[in-house]
């Protein structure tokens, strides 16, 4: 078993920047694929970057050039810096992990206004 517990979310302008942090607890060894998802009101929870354990990352197009994503394996920690924040950036954003299965934190919200 795996928890994840994010946190950084708020309200920004557009933009301007946050930093998203996701600490893993639990049966860390047996992690690979970190990544975040969001889900906007009203809307399907969507991809918006992975990167696995040899730090390969991936990005939703949406956010290629602004998000970055990276891990401390040390601190069994992700992290998404996000700038240039849009209005449509708006979303709770989850944690996602595979390890032996997929976990999820509990969200956090970003809210960017305009």
């Amino acid at each position: 078993q795996v928890q994840l517990v994010e946190s950084g979310g708020g309200l920004v302008q557009a933009g301007g920047s946050l930093r998203l942090s996701c600490a893993a607890s639990g049966t860390i060894f047996s992690i690979t694929t970190m990544g975040w998802y969001r889900q906007a009101p009203g809307k399907q929870r969507e991809l918006v970057a992975t990167i696995t354990g040899r730090t390969y990352t991936n990005y939703a197009d949406s956010v290629k050039g602004r998000f970055t994503i990276s891990r401390d394996n040390a601190k069994n920690t992700v992290y998404l810096q996000m700038n240039s924040l849009k209005v449509e950036d708006t979303a709770v954003y989850y944690c996602n992990c595979y390890a032996r299965g997929s976990y999820w934190g509990q969200g956090t919200q970003v809210t960017v206004s305009s």
